[in-house]
């Protein structure tokens, strides 16, 4: 071993060391000198942050929207069954719970038969009518 202190440049100590391996790595083990370089680097990395952010705070309003969703089906249902159940047993005399609960008890009526009309088959039409209109 040599004894001597040479004064190399670490980062050409470095470059030397890899470029005798065949193959360069300069970005990856060498850090760059190059002012412009670091700055390009930074604002790259910089803008992959503020896409991720913007990805996170919409993935992050779609979940609190759907919570809300669920949130708010889930209190209707609930509403729904306890109108249900504590229903008068004399005709014509409701509570006004239950009168509160009209848009929810037409939403559903109107699924129903929105399902209904969706597994009926179509009416199929005369072949006379179609005649008679073409003259």
């Amino acid at each position: 071993m040599s004894t001597e202190n040479n004064a190399q440049d670490p980062m050409e100590f470095m470059r030397n060391m890899w470029s005798k391996m065949g193959f360069s790595l300069p970005g990856m083990v060498t850090p760059t000198l190059d002012v412009d370089e670091l700055d390009k680097r930074i604002a790259d990395m910089k803008a992959v942050e503020n896409w991720l952010k913007m990805n996170l705070n919409t993935l992050q309003m779609a979940t609190q929207g759907l919570e809300m969703q669920r949130a708010t089906i889930a209190a209707m249902q609930a509403m729904s069954k306890v109108a249900a159940e504590s229903g008068s047993t004399e005709p014509g005399h409701a509570s006004a719970f239950t009168n509160g609960m009209w848009p929810w008890n037409m939403m559903q009526g109107a699924a129903a038969d929105a399902a209904k009309a969706a597994a009926a088959p179509a009416p199929a039409t005369p072949a006379k009518g179609r005649a008679k209109d073409s003259k």
